[in-house]
């Protein structure tokens, strides 16, 4: 892997981090943060926004995946 790799691939997973966080403030689950922070078809804004709209967050789970 060239060092070029190595630093995305770092940046990659501090994103996803930082996106999991995000989530699990909002009201997912670890696991589920997780899976979410993983997807980049998952539009984080959205994700959140249907918390705070009062949808469960298993119902959240659903329509997102």
């Amino acid at each position: 892997m060239t060092v070029a790799e190595t630093e995305i691939r770092e940046e990659t997973e501090l994103v996803e981090a930082w996106r999991a966080e995000q989530l699990e403030m909002a009201g997912y689950g670890a696991q589920d943060a997780a899976q979410l922070a993983g997807r980049q078809d998952i539009d984080l804004h959205h994700a959140i926004k249907l918390l705070r709209s009062g949808c469960a967050p298993d119902l959240a789970l659903k329509i997102l995946l």
